[in-house]
């Protein structure tokens, strides 16, 4: 594995990422920044969540800015507001020692759009935007965006996801002959063809195979249930783990709201997202979940993606995905910044084939989880 020297990157920039822990190049750093560094072209890079991706684009995307140009030159679009602060604040970090100042801005929902549009009046080289809030500050003409010479689609596939296709076409219209689109999703869905189809020219694909991407610090387990004496068996392992924090996924909003009120119900200090809530409800749970008012977060796979919560001991997953990928990015929501983490499937047992499954795929070995 080259180090991100020899992969072309500036030692200001190296000097930043080695200040926040990042001294060794992840697999979808390693291919991507060469090649986004020395070409003017599109891009498509599909890994999962958590595998360093902010970086991979980041990178390249901020040592192509000409900070002497007072003018938008590159333009992230993330699906939430939690995503879009996650990659400013990383992005602010990057450019600690660099030479000539690179100013980011975050524009998001949930925020009063006046001030976000004072923001943009100051010199403004790099802006991370939800789709929905960039069409806003286009629709008053508060926001330039036809400089841009790099546009950066961020978790492409939850976007698409959240309804948020129409905005990604008018906002890719706005494109100019002469940026580079970068795409960048842990799935690849159908629908993301015909935009790759519309909007990019000819682009390099980039493919991290799932299985090279379960964190060796990950424990897995599983626990056998009945549909009767499903919430038991969680309350049973909750118990224990003492104080230990954790995120309980659930497949649908009804689902995670209603383990919510039985865990509630029990006695047990938990919190729920999903994406029906309105951002001060999400903005609440987190803040509950990270401050350690709640020990348990109730998620959707939807609600949970773009979120970065540190000291997450464990992630039980209550009900599989329906999408085998989505089991390493719950899982993943664990054992970050080099710690140790438990991941336990709840399952049926007709459900077990599935575990020999993703086992098989993603090179996973599960142990049986007993109550003692």
């Amino acid at each position: 594995m080259r180090n991100f020297k020899e992969l072309g990157v500036h030692v200001d920039f190296i000097k930043s990422m080695k200040e926040i822990g990042v001294s060794k190049p992840t697999e979808i750093q390693e291919r991507s920044i060469p090649k986004l560094l020395e070409n003017q072209i599109d891009y498509i890079g599909k890994a999962q969540t958590g595998t360093g991706k902010t970086i991979a684009f980041g990178i390249p995307l901020l040592q192509k800015i000409n900070p002497k140009k007072n003018q938008i030159q590159a333009l992230v679009l993330a699906p939430t507001r939690e995503l879009a602060q996650q990659i400013k604040k990383q992005l602010f970090k990057l450019t600690k020692y660099a030479e000539d100042k690179i100013f980011c801005e975050a524009v998001y929902g949930g925020e009063k759009i006046d001030v976000q549009i004072k923001n943009l009046e100051r010199t403004t080289h790099v802006v991370v935007a939800t789709p929905g809030r960039l069409c806003d500050l286009l629709d008053r003409s508060a926001i330039d965006i036809s400089n841009i010479k790099m546009l950066v689609l961020d978790e492409a596939d939850e976007m698409l996801s959240m309804g948020f296709l129409p905005d990604l076409n008018r906002i890719l219209k706005f494109s100019t002959a002469a940026k580079n689109t970068w795409l960048f999703s842990a799935t690849f869905p159908n629908a993301l063809n015909s935009l790759v189809k519309t909007y990019m020219n000819d682009p390099v694909r980039v493919e991290v195979e799932a299985n090279q991407l379960v964190n060796e610090n990950i424990s897995h387990k599983y626990m056998v249930a009945t549909l009767a004496n499903k919430l038991d068996t969680l309350i049973g392992f909750v118990e224990t783990r003492g104080m230990e924090k954790g995120i309980v996924f659930c497949k649908t909003k009804l689902g995670a709201q209603k383990l919510k009120e039985e865990l509630s119900e029990e006695g047990f200090s938990v919190t729920a997202l999903e994406g029906d809530m309105g951002q001060r409800d999400r903005e609440k749970s987190l803040r509950s979940f990270k401050n350690g008012a709640s020990q348990l977060l109730i998620c959707t796979d939807v609600a949970a993606r773009g979120i970065d919560i540190s000291n997450v001991n464990f992630v039980v997953h209550y009900q599989l995905p329906e999408n085998t990928e989505y089991f390493v990015h719950r899982s993943g929501r664990t054992a970050r910044g080099g710690n140790k983490g438990l991941s336990v499937a709840i399952v049926l047992s007709k459900e077990v084939e599935q575990l020999q499954a993703l086992q098989k795929e993603f090179r996973i070995h599960f142990s049986k989880f007993t109550l003692s």
